[in-house]
């Protein structure tokens, strides 16, 4: 890159009126056989711009083995990017004459058979020693090898932050996410985030998309989370989430009294105007949100909400679309709503919660390696609580009664 600049340089120069002597071609000739000196090189995997190919490859003892991270003690090894797992089988009698992607997907279903695909095209499968294709068909006995090559998928570091888990096993991490953390980095959280603090615990999620989180909370949203630890896992949460069959039940406040329950079906998009919202928009894509009411107060609304999709800012931009954004919503909000002659308390309250009042309270899952069922609930935390408190003291001090 760098002589692509400075040749970017010599040709300014040459047009500002650099003479065309001899010794200027040499000095261009010389500098361009070498741009492509490297350009070829790091055609070969030779010289990189990343640090993946700058280190000599594992041989086949060096290789990585399953669950076991080369680097225990960092989150993002900076002299390699690639982890290398060789596998080896023989094909049983209930897959024989099936293709061979299709085998190996069942053989090693950590592994998804668009990737398993690639990896046959590149070389690093064997099938009796021989290098496939993957439509050939397989036989019964055959002995296959297959080097899956896994790509460092985040760049992130790990840092030694506080990690509330509400559980914890070899394949999912579910998390309290507790409102005001970031969950990835970005520019402007480079530090500090979700992500940061569970691959400084489980050093292992860098080898997995966006470090296994298979789902995301809005910064100022509170609640469940679960991160998948393993290939398996976050194959198989996705699927779920794809099926819509996680349970994820929100508890939140909106402005407005709402009558009933119901259910929102408004598909969600960017804001043709305000390029950083979230809006209801013809052509975006699916999202369905149901509600239900649990507490009612003068100018206010507790709810539950289930989602069946999960579309960037869904809750508050459906709760919006209906004319009861949440309350405290700095993007979809507006400002506070008090009810007619509230007191100071409430007042207090409501412009002092400058959060959206939304928790995930509820996650529910499949155990993506045992099938089981699993459920947790959370409660909301303080702050959402004693705004629920002021608003359930602002009904009875006007003569109503919670409900």
């Amino acid at each position: 890159m760098a002589s692509r600049a400075a040749r970017s340089r010599i040709a300014g120069r040459e047009g500002a009126g650099w003479g065309t002597g001899r010794a200027n071609d040499r000095f261009l000739g010389g500098l361009s056989g070498a741009w492509f000196r490297l350009r070829r090189s790091r055609d070969r995997g030779i010289i990189l711009a990343g640090p993946h190919r700058s280190q000599p490859r594992r041989s086949r003892a060096e290789e990585v083995q399953p669950g076991v991270s080369p680097h225990p003690t960092q989150a993002a090894p900076p002299a390699a990017t690639h982890l290398r797992r060789l596998h080896r089988a023989r094909i049983p009698a209930e897959l024989a004459g099936r293709r061979l992607d299709q085998a190996l997907a069942a053989l090693f279903p950590a592994y998804s058979r668009s990737r398993i695909q690639q990896w046959i095209r590149e070389g690093r499968v064997r099938l009796e020693g021989a290098r496939p294709r993957p439509r050939d068909p397989v036989a019964e006995g055959q002995a296959v090898e297959l080097e899956a090559v896994l790509e460092t998928e985040v760049p992130w570091r790990g840092e030694a932050l506080a990690l509330d888990l509400a559980y914890e096993d070899a394949d999912l991490l579910v998390v309290r996410k507790p409102a005001g953390l970031v969950v990835h980095p970005a520019p402007g959280h480079r530090g500090g985030t979700l992500v940061n603090a569970l691959l400084h615990h489980a050093p292992e999620l860098e080898r997995l998309p966006r470090a296994g989180v298979v789902h995301r909370l809005d910064k100022d949203t509170s609640g469940l989370l679960v991160v998948a630890r393993t290939p398996l896992a976050h194959r198989a949460l996705v699927a779920q989430l794809q099926r819509r069959e996680v349970e994820r039940r929100y508890e939140a406040l909106a402005s407005g009294v709402l009558v009933a329950g119901g259910t929102v079906s408004a598909p969600i998009g960017r804001h043709p105007v305000r390029r950083q919202r979230m809006a209801v928009v013809p052509g975006g894509r699916e999202a369905v949100t149901h509600y239900r009411v649990l507490e009612r107060y003068r100018a206010h609304t507790r709810l539950e909400l289930r989602l069946e999709t999960g579309r960037t800012h869904q809750i508050r931009v459906h709760l919006a679309h209906l004319g009861h954004p949440l309350v405290g919503d700095p993007v979809y909000g507006g400002r506070p709503r008090p009810p007619r002659g509230a007191g100071e308390a409430l007042l207090g309250a409501l412009r002092g919660f400058r959060r959206q009042a939304l928790h995930a309270r509820v996650l529910g899952l499949l155990h993506p390696r045992t099938g089981e069922r699993l459920r947790w609930e959370w409660e909301p935390p303080e702050d959402f609580r004693a705004l629920v408190e002021a608003l359930r003291r602002d009904l009875r001090e006007a003569g109503g009664d919670d409900g």
